[in-house]
Parts: C-alpha cells; structure tokens; sequence
C-alpha cells in the first residue's frame, strides 16, 4: 500500500460523494459557531423548514462581539442582537451553547482544544478563518462562509475542492527568546503570504515534534496568513496526552482505542507531497512586523526597511510605510507604543499568559501606554488566577479581563483609537484590523509584554534580559 500524508488520509476518511473537477462531498465530524456568521445560516434552515441535522455535534459559543470589560453591558446594539439570536437558535435547534456564564465559554478555536472537542483525523469547520488551529491535533480544520454554515447545519456535509499538499519542515535548533509565533512570522516573511495558497500545509520535522500543543496551534492558527487552505501536524504522544481527561474525551479503555485510531491518521514514512519547503530555524530571532500583513516582519533590533524594488511588491510596501507612519532606516527599538494587546486565539492560552508574566513579574507598565491581557477561555482565565498570574499582571498595570477576541479585530469595544499603535499577539495587522487607523505590530507575548513596560518595540537583548536568557545567549 502506498504511503499517505495525514490530508489524504482524513479527505479519504471522509469521503461521502467524489464530484466532478477535483470537488467532493465530506462529511464534517465537528461544527463550531459563533454569534457573527451564524444567524443567518439558522434564519435559512427556518425558511426552509429544515432541523440541525447532528445538533450533537453543532457546538456554539460567545466570542467576537462580546465586550471583554464586562461580558454582559453590552453598548453596541447590533452585537446584543446577535447573541441574543445565537441563544434563540441554540434553544430551538438543540444545540450546546457556550453562553456568557458557561464556566467552558471563551474564543472557538481555543475552547474547541481546551475541552477535547477536537480530535486528531476529524474534520472541523466554522465560520471563521482561523478554524486551522485545530489542525494542530491533526485534524483537517478550516474555515467556511456563511453559506456553508448552513449547508453543515442542514447536512453535516460539505462540498470542497481538494487542496493540494505541503509539507513545511521546520529544522534546526530553536535559539533561546524564539517562540512558535515567531518562526510562522519569520517563514512568512522568507517565503510571503501567497505561499500557502491552494494547500494544505503539513508542519513536520524535529522542532515541532519538541513543540507543546499550544506552540503547535500558534503555527496552525497562522497558516492562514501564508495563504493555506489549513495547516496540521500529525498526531503523536504529545497530542494524545493532551487531550487525555478533557471533558468531552472518553476515558479508560476506550480513550487507549481512540488514541490508536488517532494515531493511525499520521503521515506515513515516505508520504509524498504536492511541494516540500524546508526552513531552517537556527537564525530565527524573535520577530514583529512593520507594515500591514503578516509576511512585513524584521528581527528585532532591525531598522524599517526600505520598499521592495520588486514592481509587484513596491506599491504595497510604500501604502504601508505610509499607513504606519515609519520612514525606512528607523531603528524599531525608537518607534513608540500606544497599545499592548496579550490574547487571541493565536496567543491567549495559559502558557502564553506564563511568558508574559515572566516579563512582566515586577515591572510597571509605561505611563503612556494601556495594556490589555485578555485570555482565551474562562478556562485560562480560572487557570492563570489559581497561579497568581491575573496578580502579577495587575500590579504592573495591565487590565485583566474577561475571554473574548477582544482587540484582535475592530468587531467589540476593545479597539485601537485612529494612529496609535498597538504591539499584538493576534494574527492579523491589515489596515483597519484592530480599528479605524490603528498601526498594528503583531510579536509573541514576551515581546508584546516587553513593548508595554518600555514604552517602544524592544531589542533581542533586552527581551533575553527580562527572560533571564541572556547569560544563555552569550555561551
């Protein structure tokens, strides 16, 4: 039999339909929804006179409009209305619901791990792009449009076009400060944000075997931002141990049979792909970007870069030069910080919110600056106050809050006022991404935490000093 990547495994796994053109009908082991794009997908099945088809296994949850402050005073009324549909949709369909104060709500894509929803050879989908995370766990994880939400609420199927395959091998050895957020920055970076386009990219290699599973779903999250259709890593010990005693995880016997189905969905020794990249993780150093998508990034310590002579690049570089108010040449250690925004679903789980304390322990933050840690779930949140973390935070001047995606987008009353910037450990720095104007730098946590006491974007030094790395650094 020949060898087989994880993608071919889970689409032949899923298979209900081959259709014309490369396009098959898939069954859909997991629907996650929010209050955004779903009300109306629900208000199509109504006109229909259609049910939920598999309500057991339709998970909803209150995430991107919430207020983070105070879940419940809500002041946008468009954003009350929404929840408010997604509770009455909840009730009539039969769906679980995640509601304000559910102990298991927070953002889908990090309670969707957290509570062993999500296993390894399943396919996932929502209504949002950043379903990749859940690829982390080797599951087949993307997201879809509205449309599309009603046809899996309506069938639990889905038509898709079948993506090509690529293999992302991360090799070398991780440099001391270097943290999954800045090798999907830096591969970006070296390889653009079109280079995952058409694909799903599968991450392997010895450095993400040595990842934790929430490293794993930082890659997974930001595969999107390269242009893939989902990003993966195939199961292993690391990700059954993980989702051992989560709650919707069978225990005894039958989690030992489930772990060895899950890890029968790993790639084969052998499995060949549409393309391989290989990069090289060694001259990784922690990262943040300068201009308005994820692939505009530089070391830190580096200066802002002149626009790309390329003719296809050049005008966008400008318009970000430009939107961001840098001049190139300009040491990014002397460019000033407004806005510190700790979360998402990219960076808002409990061992982000453990290296940025680490910062943080002890420090001030900057007069001029307001800094927000917003954690991903309820869960997190509970997790990081039994460890003191919400403590260490406070004294050092951040807002500690409720989950929710909070500043990572321009959706909740968590925004960055018209030309501040913000340094933020989101996915996403476009024009407009975290509100009208705002100049979004996205970094790791430490680095967002660093950028927040010191006022400006730090330096790899001064970040491996407030690490304690730096002794490590120079031997």
């Amino acid at each position: 039999m020949a060898a087989k990547n994880i993608v071919d495994k889970i689409w032949e796994a899923h298979t209900v339909v081959h259709g014309e053109g490369g396009v098959d009908l898939l069954y859909i082991d997991l629907h996650l929804v929010h209050e955004v794009t779903s009300p109306q997908a629900f208000e199509g099945l109504r006109l229909a006179g259609r049910r939920v088809r598999r309500p057991d296994r339709t998970f909803a949850t209150i995430d991107h409009n919430v207020p983070t402050d105070d879940p419940h005073t809500f002041t946008d009324e468009i954003a009350k209305r929404q929840v408010e549909a997604l509770r009455e949709n909840a009730r009539t369909f039969g769906i679980t619901l995640f509601d304000l104060d559910d102990p298991r709500r927070g953002i889908v894509h990090v309670i969707g791990p957290e509570l062993g929803l999500t296993w390894p050879g399943m396919t996932v989908v929502c209504g949002d792009s950043h379903t990749s995370t859940h690829g982390a766990f080797g599951a087949l994880a993307f997201g879809i449009g509205t449309s599309e939400v009603e046809h899996v609420l309506a069938t639990q199927t889905l038509w898709q076009k079948r993506p090509k395959t690529m293999e992302v091998r991360l090799v070398g050895k991780r440099r001391p400060g270097v943290t999954a957020k800045d090798i999907i920055l830096a591969f970006i970076a070296r390889f653009g944000p079109d280079v995952g386009q058409g694909y799903a990219i599968e991450y392997t290699g010895e450095v993400v075997r040595a990842m934790s599973m929430e490293e794993r779903m930082t890659l997974c999250n930001m595969s999107i931002e390269a242009g893939a259709r989902a990003g993966l890593v195939s199961p292993d010990a690391t990700t059954v141990e993980y989702l051992r005693g989560r709650p919707y995880v069978p225990s005894g016997a039958a989690f030992e049979e489930l772990a060895r189905i899950w890890l029968s969905f790993a790639s084969d020794p052998g499995a060949t792909y549409d393309r391989v990249l290989e990069f090289d993780v060694s001259d990784v150093r922690p990262f943040v970007t300068w201009g308005t998508h994820p692939g505009l990034g530089v070391p830190l310590g580096a200066v802002v870069p002149e626009p790309s002579q390329d003719p296809a690049r050049r005008p966008q570089e400008l318009r970000a030069l430009e939107y961001m108010g840098l001049e190139p040449g300009t040491p990014l250690s002397e460019v000033g910080v407004d806005v510190v925004f700790i979360g998402s679903c990219t960076n808002g789980r409990l061992e982000d919110l453990r290296l940025a304390a680490q910062v943080v322990r002890g420090r001030k933050v900057h007069p001029g600056v307001r800094a927000l840690v917003v954690p991903g779930s309820m869960g997190v949140k509970l997790r990081a106050e039994a460890e003191g973390l919400d403590r260490i935070f406070r004294e050092a001047g951040f807002e500690w809050r409720y989950p929710g995606c909070s500043m990572c987008l321009g959706m909740n009353p968590d925004i960055v006022p018209p030309k501040k910037r913000a340094v933020s450990t989101s996915n996403r720095n476009f024009e407009g991404r975290q509100g009208r104007d705002a100049r979004t730098h996205l970094a790791s946590p430490p680095v967002a935490a660093l950028a927040a006491i010191l006022g400006r974007i730090p330096t790899e030094e001064e970040l491996l000093e407030a690490l304690g790395l730096a002794e490590r650094e120079g031997a």
